[in-house]
């Protein structure tokens, strides 16, 4: 049996843009640039989609599937493999993120909130562990 997939936080992965669009190039995933303002706290939901992100200006946070509070700031790296529970924090200044899906597809339909009462079995999502290497942790149990 698969176990659900963890958000991961790369602090100071970056320091540069060049950086950050190479890493893109070797993941091959569809980057576009988001400006998130002045929101709320989000629920904790899950994608349909793997999803890595860039914190290129701004602070804010995120929470994990635990609703542990992890910082994010400029040079962090979110990887965020399909199903797994997490929630962005409040957003008190602009803060800006190159985001790339792995599929080319509407951005907001790949960033829809899936409840997480509705989570499929993780062998039933849209993951792809070869392009997110061992960052991504989906364990498999012999029992």
């Amino acid at each position: 049996m698969a176990k659900q997939a963890k958000l991961q936080v790369e602090k100071g992965f970056f320091s540069t843009k060049d950086e950050v669009l190479r890493d893109i190039v070797k993941s091959g995933f569809w980057p576009t640039t988001y400006m998130s303002e002045q929101s709320p706290e989000l629920p904790v939901h899950w994608h349909d989609g793997d999803i890595l992100g860039y914190v290129m200006e701004g602070s804010t946070y995120i929470l994990d599937e635990n609703a542990d509070s992890i910082t994010l700031e400029p040079g962090d790296k979110l990887v965020i493999p399909a199903g797994a529970l997490h929630a962005e924090g409040a957003v008190t200044e602009r803060v800006t993120y190159i985001v790339t899906l792995s599929e080319c597809v509407p951005f907001f339909d790949a960033l829809r909130m899936l409840d997480p009462d509705s989570f499929p079995t993780p062998d039933l999502l849209n993951f792809d562990p070869s392009v997110l290497g061992k960052r991504a942790e989906i364990i498999t149990d012999q029992a």
